[in-house]
């Protein structure tokens, strides 16, 4: 079947905009002195049809488009070309796009008919208002902004620190009293303890909310968790997290920040639980003494994952050991799910600051690790950067969502304290330097520059705004109807 219609009628075959086709029939049929009325009748139309067109709420067919531009004594080309005919045109558009779009319909205004009489100045603060709000708008979509803002911000802190809390120790030290053994590993029974010397009972269900890990009802005084038990969940962490959040006092969170800070302190509390600080410290020291120091070691000791195990030695290694250092967690894509560092390390950063979603070099320990067959113990390597020699032990865990390479590293002076140090493992890295990992090879250029066209796979959390609600990314409709449900019950 040929096409009639505007689509067809550029040279191109592309679409003609029809709010700008509109303005241009519009700015034509005034230069040429005729009324509206004129120019329909002689195009063969009713007034009513030619100003839906005019205003861009009609497309006019091939033939009439012809049949106008026959009329106003222009080409057919004249009429379809896609730049507007002048600023007041624009402005005119710009208004018009606005409030036929989604985010006006969403105010609830009244619309604005623009006619000969609307000031310019009044369709350029309208239109103004509007770009900014959408800048605004995909801005706070395209990027978490408050997220990764917060984050940056709480790292800072973090990093003063030497990422120690003296006062979450001491609220450690007193829970862990209620344990017969206060310096071993936590048993479930000695987790139940500690939720009852606190107040609440645990009750373990087939049916917790998807979105949640433990649900705590603040009224009843329970802890609910799921039956079925996860590899990736140790439900002892997931308890005293739990409780942890409640012997600290949380309450709804105010905005994203006071989120992330109730969670990086709940999840330090229940690691100063499980890792308590005086016989942690003492055996780090006897290790140090010894220069055996070992993350491994630590994580067998108390019975933990390596990632807890990690950040609890962040925890204590500045302060009481005096040594610096950094962690990191690094996706198999190579993509930075979070980090801590205050030994000079330089992670990239975006502009304000942000480590997460930044891509991690090559030649780092966190991403050779991936290449290592032999992933039962840490896997050691010195490299050298802009900032300095590192030496690093790193390890790859599997999760819900993929591998992540989980490292503890330190500068080169302090790496004759710890176990693999003898390492043969080396590399060098340029970052940020584009040629150092970023940029292909002049020989990789030469051979496939031009002859390819990767299929990215889209990573939906990059894409997506941050969850709403208090609880970011919990179904709170679903968390009430739950602890409805088993108060009922």
């Amino acid at each position: 079947m040929e096409p009639t219609r505007i689509e067809a009628a550029d040279a191109g075959g592309g679409a003609v905009d029809p709010l700008v086709f509109g303005r241009r029939l519009r700015h034509l049929r005034r230069e040429s002195g005729r009324t509206l009325a004129q120019v329909a009748e002689a195009a063969g139309v009713t007034a009513s049809h030619l100003s839906l067109v005019e205003n861009g709420r009609r497309e006019p067919r091939l033939q009439l488009v012809g049949r106008l531009a026959e009329t106003l004594g222009v080409g057919v080309e004249e009429l379809l070309r896609p730049d507007v005919p002048s600023r007041r045109a624009a402005l005119e558009i710009a208004v018009e796009r606005a409030q036929r779009g989604p985010l006006f319909a969403r105010l609830g205004l009244p619309p604005v008919k623009v006619g000969v009489g609307t000031p310019t100045e009044v369709l350029e603060v309208i239109a103004g208002l509007q770009a900014e709000l959408d800048r605004q708008m995909a801005e706070r979509v395209s990027t978490p902004e408050e997220a990764r803002r917060a984050n940056s911000e709480l790292r800072e802190e973090m990093r003063r620190r030497g990422n120690h809390y003296a006062d979450l120790e001491r609220q450690a030290s007193a829970l862990r009293a209620v344990v017969r053994d206060s310096e071993g590993p936590l048993t479930h029974q000695d987790v139940s303890a500690i939720a009852d010397h606190v107040g609440f009972s645990v009750r373990f269900v087939p049916d917790l909310p998807h979105s949640t890990r433990s649900v705590t009802d603040l009224k009843n005084r329970r802890i609910y968790l799921a039956r079925s038990r996860r590899p990736a969940h140790d439900p002892r962490a997931v308890l005293l997290q739990a409780v942890c959040s409640a012997v600290l006092g949380h309450g709804e969170p105010r905005d994203y920040s006071e989120f992330l800070r109730q969670r990086v302190f709940t999840n330090y509390l229940a690691a100063a639980l499980m890792m308590p600080q005086e016989s942690t410290v003492r055996a780090l020291k006897e290790a140090k003494e010894r220069r055996e120091l070992s993350v491994d070691d630590l994580r067998d000791r108390y019975g933990v994952s390596w990632e807890s195990a990690a950040h609890r030695f962040t925890n204590l290694a500045t302060e009481h050991l005096g040594i610096r250092c950094h962690f990191a967690k690094v996706s198999d894509s190579g993509v930075f799910h979070k980090a801590y560092e205050n030994d000079g390390v330089r992670f990239p950063t975006d502009h304000i600051g942000a480590i997460e979603g930044q891509p991690a070099c090559r030649e780092w320990t966190s991403r050779q690790v991936f290449d290592v067959a032999d992933r039962l113990g840490s896997f050691h390597q010195y490299t050298d950067t802009v900032a300095g020699t590192f030496w690093c032990a790193a390890v790859v865990e599997p999760t819900s969502t993929g591998l992540y390479s989980l490292t503890v590293g330190v500068p080169f002076d302090d790496a004759k304290w710890f176990q693999g140090r003898e390492t043969t493992a080396r590399s060098v890295s340029r970052c940020p330097d584009p040629t150092c990992c970023r940029t292909p090879s002049p020989e990789l250029e030469a051979a496939w520059g031009g002859n390819a066209w990767p299929a990215a796979r889209a990573n939906a959390h990059l894409l997506a705004a941050m969850p709403s609600g208090a609880f970011p990314g919990v179904d709170e409709v679903q968390v009430f109807e739950f602890l409805q449900a088993q108060e009922r019950g």
